[in-house]
């Protein structure tokens, strides 16, 4: 029995509009997670939240870094 596994093509055409989306999509995630502060009264909570937007606004940094590295 003979597979035929072939590689889908690379294709990259439209990586910048889905870096863009990711962007968008973090953006929001960091808002929604600020507003969340508001309703916590734990301190291990807080800087958990804090952390975790602090590594998503790398993120955002890294994905505008491949946006200009794609166009």
């Amino acid at each position: 029995m003979a597979f035929n596994n072939q590689p889908k093509p690379d294709d990259r055409s439209d990586n910048a509009e889905k870096l863009q989306s990711m962007i968008e999509d973090t953006t929001e995630n960091i808002a929604k997670a600020e507003q969340s502060l508001e309703f916590t009264d734990s301190e291990q909570q807080r800087q958990q939240i804090e952390a975790k937007n602090q590594r998503r606004r790398e993120s955002i940094d890294s994905f505008k870094a491949e946006i200009q590295d794609e166009t």
